[in-house]
């Protein structure tokens, strides 16, 4: 099934909504998606596209399998172009006037202006978690988005909205999208929660269990840079099959550009998707300490069968050992000291 089909049964009215405003010459070109979700932010990106550029479009309805959209939703649309926070501080900078460095906003819209390497006119600028653009790039970005070049969209993709300044907002057309129940699922979640439990349940001052338990978390953390980089490399995969096809140097040194800053900006989402998680496991037991029954809780899916059971106090120690974990790992400190410290207090807070 297509992403649009996929979309269009999932949010009718939105999908209806914007399929009218193409067929009426009012579609926008700069739009803020608002979703929790990150996969249906991306896919839903795709879908703008394809209904804001498809050629063979029909009451503003996407043909869905003309080369165009095809091309968009297997990844291998040359004029495609995104931007995602990378580095330590996982921000979207500004870049220099004149010769900005790759991955900033300034790089990001010279790409766009540059003349198309497509049979299709549209070109498509996606910024994921934009909430993640600090304020001068965000106010270098606000004339494009005001006046973005002729056959240009720029769509702007977060779950957190409020951190946008309210001239970026004002200058993009809002697409909310809720999602119903979000399940923690990524690689390594059932690792992850399964070490949380044991160090949980054990005995208190189990020091081997917490060596163990260490051992385990640092190693889910160490692979986030290999997993980011395979999953880079499969995403651009047929991109850059293409490019070399295609004989265009410039275009495969953007494209290696392009890949990296997806694979860092992956490395610190899955980072952050990981911290989240581990905090998300500590606000359950805090909440099960606190009389919340099994089925209120949000994700019961991070406990086994048989629920633990805690004091009031046992519950906040756990929670108050997650946001330490949390707050320790945005300074430079060794991530596996953190954790070691993190499993020896769990232990040392048990029963």
């Amino acid at each position: 099934m297509s992403f649009f089909r996929k979309y269009a049964e999932v949010y009718p009215a939105e999908i209806a909504r914007l399929c009218r405003a193409r067929a009426a010459g009012r579609f926008a070109h700069s739009f803020l998606i608002r979703c929790d979700d990150e996969t249906v932010r991306r896919e839903f990106a795709v879908v703008l596209a394809q209904i804001g550029g498809c050629p063979h479009s029909k009451n503003g309805v996407p043909d869905t399998r003309c080369p165009y959209c095809a091309k968009l939703e297997n990844g291998t649309y040359s004029e495609f172009h995104t931007l995602s926070p990378c580095g330590k501080m996982y921000q979207i900078r500004v870049g220099e006037i004149g010769h900005p460095e790759p991955n900033t906003v300034r790089s990001f819209l010279d790409t766009l202006s540059l003349t198309g390497s497509e049979a299709f006119p549209v070109k498509i600028g996606l910024i994921r978690d934009a909430d993640r653009l600090n304020d001068a790039a965000q106010n270098a970005l606000l004339k494009t988005l005001e006046e973005p070049p002729e056959e240009t969209f720029i769509i702007l993709s977060t779950a957190n909205v409020a951190s946008l300044l309210p001239t970026t907002r004002s200058r993009c057309q809002l697409i909310s999208l809720a999602v119903e129940h979000q399940t923690i699922a990524f690689p390594g979640a059932e690792t992850l929660f399964g070490v949380l439990n044991h160090l949980i349940s054990c005995e208190k001052g189990d020091l081997g269990a917490a060596e163990e338990g260490a051992a385990t978390l640092i190693a889910l953390f160490g692979k986030l840079s290999d997993e980011a980089e395979a999953k880079s490399e499969e995403d651009f995969a047929d991109q850059f099959k293409v490019a070399k096809q295609m004989e265009d140097p410039v275009f495969l040194k953007n494209l290696e550009e392009r890949r990296q800053d997806a694979a860092s900006g992956d490395y610190m989402r899955m980072r952050k998707e990981l911290l989240s998680a581990i905090h998300t496991f500590a606000a359950e037991c805090y909440m099960l300490s606190q009389g919340i029954r099994a089925a209120d809780l949000p994700h019961r899916e991070v406990f086994p069968d048989e629920l633990p059971e805690f004091t009031p106090a046992r519950g906040k120690a756990i929670l108050d050992e997650a946001e330490t974990l949390l707050s320790t790992l945005r300074f430079n400190v060794p991530e596996e000291l953190a954790l070691r410290s993190f499993a020896v207090n769990l232990v040392m807070a048990a029963k």
